[in-house]
């Protein structure tokens, strides 16, 4: 069959001037590569005062993320000033002792074991959002990105919250992450030029009203929560608040704020994506699209899927995966060097930014066949194995996701839910383009009418 191709940014023929690539990383970083950088193995580039390396090869990624992870534990200026108003010491920015004591915490809380207890609240929320779409006429227009948003946050919501407190808080989260991400800034110029780490960073204002609304509804729900008498459900806050350090101390307020917060921008912001992306490209591919379909009709037959079924949900899996190879929710992975190093023969002075871009590796022309189309058969089963390696939409090593289990499955089990019941068109002439500012997204709108489907007998 003829696989369909994605849209992506066009590819300057050459490696661009530092200054073009600097004016075009603060309007979209997915417009800065070149097309050779899809055939490179292993690439450096000097950029003003700092040394940039660009990994994108099985043995440099590796070295990078999980043999040197000791070297480059620590992330990027730009990362670490752009969150650090909205996520303080949270364990997606933090690094050294605090990192590691909190990742002790956070980890074992969303860990896969604990999929029995939050699958039901993914399903849950797809069918509320099922029922909803059920109930508009045939053929009504929706904003995909905006309702997979919504679909996520309430997951996340409940699920750090419980029932009865999350769904309040949604909206309210949601639309503060979004107004954040419009606004941060996509470049730490500072950095670069030289400035040390403590130099002031000017934040607009837009971005201070967004992390105190954030905050306020997150210390408010803490407080609720922490209120109650009991809990009455599984939630990641109670876990939270329950779990203990190495020395039997619980996590402080603002401790528990910045995790919470960490968990939902990771849990919620990058699954909707994934989503959003996932139903663009099904109604581009019809004949993969009647696949799933088919699929999902015969291993569940109507009914909502539940945990147990995941693993027999061979190829919607197949198509999360490929959804998230091509258009992975964090495209750049970036690194500090913390002391000197070494990529192959190549020498890496401390203070240099040492790059993983999932958004170069998993359209790499020497790691994959077709590597620019949709072509969800090649994570099936019975498919070349890949190099986990250069797959990393989760990352890789010590630093690896911890919600890694919990955002596969949230993804398989909304399209598994939903995708029984509905196709979805994108509206005409809409410009599906990809752009890239904290996440990967498909612009701020994704126009597409959703239609009712019948299934085979």
């Amino acid at each position: 069959m003829n696989a369909f191709v994605p849209p992506y940014p066009p590819r300057p023929a050459q490696s661009l001037p530092v200054l073009e690539l600097l004016r075009r990383s603060r309007r979209n970083l997915l417009t800065i590569f070149h097309d050779r950088a899809f055939e490179q193995q292993l690439m450096s580039i000097q950029v003003l005062s700092r040394r940039v390396f660009i990994c994108n090869s099985p043995d440099t990624v590796r070295h990078a993320l999980v043999t040197g992870n000791a070297s480059f534990e620590r992330k990027s200026p730009q990362m670490r000033h752009a969150l650090k108003p909205l996520l303080g010491d949270g364990l997606f920015i933090s690094d050294g002792e605090t990192w590691r004591t909190r990742r002790k915490i956070v980890a074992p809380i969303v860990h896969g074991s604990r999929m029995p207890d939050f699958a039901p609240i993914m399903v849950e929320a797809a069918l509320e959002l099922r029922d909803r779409w059920a109930a508009n006429a045939d053929g009504s227009e929706v904003d995909v990105l905006s309702e997979m948003a919504h679909l996520t946050a309430e997951i996340i919501c409940r699920t750090i919250f419980g029932r009865a407190l999350g769904a309040a808080a949604a909206h309210e989260i949601i639309d503060g992450f979004r107004d954040y991400q419009r606004v941060v800034g996509q470049l730490d110029l500072f950095s670069f030029l030289g400035l040390p780490e403590w130099f002031p960073r000017l934040q607009a204002p837009a971005i201070r009203r967004s992390v105190r609304r954030i905050g306020a509804t997150l210390e408010g729900i803490i407080a609720a929560y922490r209120a109650r008498v009991a809990a009455d459900e599984a939630s990641v806050m109670g876990m939270l608040l329950d779990a203990t350090d190495e020395t039997g101390a619980k996590l402080p307020v603002e401790a528990l704020r910045n995790e919470a917060a960490t968990i939902f921008l990771a849990g919620h912001e990058t699954t909707a994506n994934c989503l959003a992306w996932t139903w663009y490209m099904l109604s581009q591919a019809p004949e993969v699209e009647a696949k799933l379909q088919a699929a999902l009709d015969a291993e569940l037959a109507g009914r909502a899927p539940a945990q147990a079924d995941v693993p027999r949900l061979v190829y919607t899996r197949a198509v999360i995966e490929e959804a998230l190879r091509l258009y992975p929710p964090v495209p750049l992975l970036v690194r500090e060097a913390g002391q000197e190093e070494r990529l192959r023969r190549q020498v890496v002075p401390a203070g240099s930014l040492v790059m993983v871009i999932p958004w170069l590796l998993h359209r790499h022309r020497g790691h994959w066949d077709q590597p620019d189309s949709f072509i969800p058969e090649r994570f099936l089963p019975d498919a070349k194995p890949i190099d986990k390696c250069i797959y990393v939409p989760f990352g890789i090593g010590p630093r690896v996701c911890a919600g890694l289990t919990f955002g596969l499955t949230e993804a398989i089990l909304c399209l598994a839910t939903l995708a029984q019941s509905f196709t979805l068109r994108l509206k005409p002439g809409t410009v599906v383009e990809p752009v890239c500012r904290l996440t990967l997204r498909p612009g701020d709108a994704l126009p597409m009418s959703v239609h009712r489907r019948a299934r085979q007998p």
